[in-house]
This record gives C-alpha cells, sequence and structure tokens, in this order.
C-alpha cells in the first residue's frame, strides 16, 4: 500500500473500545485490504486508524464500527483521503518505545537506543497492537521478566531455583512479540501459533528481523489440538494472550497440555473477567497477577507431578 493513494478513517475513543473496533475489522477483513492501529494519544483517549487500500463503503465501515462500539463510535468515525506512501512506517513512527523488564519493544526508528543491558525487540507489524503498547502484551513480558528474575536470582544464591522452561508455547502469538522475548531471555525452542494467516507471516518476519528465526517455529493453527502443538507437548511455559471466551474454551486441553512444574500466563483479560478466567483454570493455583491499564495477566502454576501411591517419581 506504498503507490497509491489510501483512505484512512479515524476515530478517539476509549481503550476498550478501539480493541473491540479493531478485533471487529482483523476478524472481517484480510490483512491485504485494511491495517489496523490503536495507540494512546497520552490526552482524551485512544486514536484508532483504518487504513484501506481500495475506497471502502463509509456507510458499511460505519455500520460496522458501530455495532462493535456503539452509536456514538459510528457516528464520530471521520474519513479523509491521504497520499500515497508507505504509510505503517509512518505510523510507527510516532510510536515510543516500551519497556517491561528487561525488554524494550521498538520500531526500526528507535533501534540505536535501546540499552545495552536490555533486551530489544524490534516490531514492524501492520497491526500497531501487536508492537507491544498494549497492556495484556506489556503484562505478559513482565510475567516472563519476573519468571527469569527468579531462575537468575536462585544462580546466584546457590539456592535450587525453577527449572528453566525447556519447551515454551505461544498460543495466540499475533506479530510474535511473546515468542521473540522468551527466543531471546530463555534460549530455548519456541511455538508460536496463530489463527490468522497474515499475523503467522508477520511472526515469522519479525523472528527472523530479531535473530530468533533458527529457535521459534510459527505455525498457522487453531486451537491447542492441532498436531504441530500436540507433538511438542507437554510445554513448560505457555502464554496465551487471547480473550475470555477463547481462553474459557481452551482450558481443557491448555492445561493438559503443561507439564508438571509449568506455567501458564493468561492475558487479553479485563480486570473484572479475572475471576471468572481463574474458575476456567481452577486446577492451577495463582502465582502472580499483574494489572495494567484495567487489563489483567494471571500466571498460574501447575503442581509437580506425583506418583501412585504417593511416592514421587
Amino acid at each position: 500500500m506504498t503507490a497509491s493513494d489510501t483512505t484512512l478513517a479515524t476515530l478517539t475513543t476509549d481503550e476498550h473500545s478501539a480493541r473491540r473496533v479493531a478485533d471487529a475489522f482483523v476478524d472481517r477483513f484480510f490483512a491485504e485490504e485494511v491495517a489496523v492501529s490503536f495507540v494512546d494519544n497520552g490526552r482524551e483517549g485512544w486514536r484508532l486508524s483504518l487504513y484501506f487500500r481500495a475506497t471502502p463503503d463509509e456507510e458499511a465501515i460505519r455500520t460496522l464500527v458501530t455495532l462493535a462500539a456503539g452509536a456514538a463510535a459510528g457516528g464520530s468515525l471521520q474519513f479523509e483521503r491521504i497520499a500515497g506512501k508507505d504509510w505503517i512506517r509512518e505510523s510507527l513512527r510516532g510510536l515510543k518505545p516500551i519497556a517491561a523488564g528487561r525488554f524494550i519493544v521498538h520500531g526500526a526508528h528507535d533501534r540505536a537506543f535501546v540499552p545495552l543491558n536490555k533486551i530489544g525487540i524490534e516490531i514492524e507489524a501492520g497491526l500497531a497492537f501487536g508492537t507491544g503498547h498494549h497492556g495484556t502484551t506489556r503484562g505478559c513480558l513482565l510475567a516472563l521478566d519476573a519468571l527469569c528474575k527468579s531462575l537468575n536470582d536462585g544462580r546466584r544464591k546457590r539456592i535450587p531455583p525453577s527449572p528453566c522452561p525447556r519447551r515454551v508455547l505461544d498460543l495466540g502469538t499475533g506479530s510474535g512479540v511473546l515468542a521473540i522475548a522468551a527466543a531471546r531471555a530463555l534460549r530455548r525452542p519456541i511455538l508460536a501459533t496463530d489463527i490468522d494467516a497474515a499475523a503467522v507471516r508477520i511472526a515469522r518476519d519479525n523472528a527472523q528481523l530479531n535473530r530468533a528465526g533458527g529457535t521459534i517455529r510459527v505455525y498457522h493453527a487453531n486451537g491447542v489440538l492441532a498436531p504441530a502443538i500436540r507433538r511438542r507437548a507437554p510445554f513448560s511455559l505457555a502464554f496465551a494472550n487471547i480473550l475470555l471466551a477463547p481462553l474459557q474454551k481452551l482450558a481443557r486441553p491448555l492445561t493438559q497440555s503443561i507439564a508438571p512444574g509449568g506455567r501458564v500466563v493468561l492475558s487479553g483479560v479485563l480486570a473484572s473477567q479475572a475471576n471468572a478466567a481463574l474458575a476456567a483454570y481452577r486446577a492451577f493455583p495463582l502465582e502472580r497477577r499483574i494489572l495494567l491499564d484495567g487489563w489483567t495477566t494471571l500466571v498460574l502454576k501447575r503442581g509437580p507431578a506425583v506418583a501412585r501411591h504417593g511416592r514421587r517419581p
């Protein structure tokens, strides 16, 4: 989408509404037809931008926004034509790096400013909510940072630390941020999956860009029972940064895919939905809860394996 003119539709709203609209367009359109970004403008809420390759049916687009976020959002949607240019690069140019513990998610324009003692993750995805700015992604990165810190503290204090995860799953990888972070920090094989074929391509490209292509395998898969996942289970660590409804649906097969002593990190859950998520995964005790921007990230840990007759294997 660099040569021809582009139609831009914009909306300023709250974060939850922006995410609902973004999800609606990602579900309805191919990535080649429309790209979505939403960022905190620091003043009035979140600015949502929809970039269309072809001239859209404005009334149909306004109706879709109304269905996703209400009449007020649909009525305030604004359309304009912009001259052809690399609009993905332009939209990402204004995004500031996001820090989460040892991780800094940034665009190419900030590559030179990543401190040497941090792990830089460069993301140039077409969908800005895959750049680490959302509270759900940052929550998962903070959970991973805390796990890495506990491993390092155990080594320094010469106490038996938790074993380093051997197999890691990133379910619903999106742009691949969490898979790349785990690959760079843990130096272990990572399996990443997504139900969206465009996301799979983007995640693979980002893995190569971040020198993690040899460690991360990205597959197009729906759910946890896909052959690529079943062949590599059980996992010592799994990320599921999706929404409450699919998390509830996947609870049984996902927990069965976690090794004894392993952890599952759940996100994409509003603070008000945390108890519902915990109920679906009640077999796994809660180890950590991270609250960011109204969203909750839950770290759950499976108990160790116990052999029959109460004897450990």
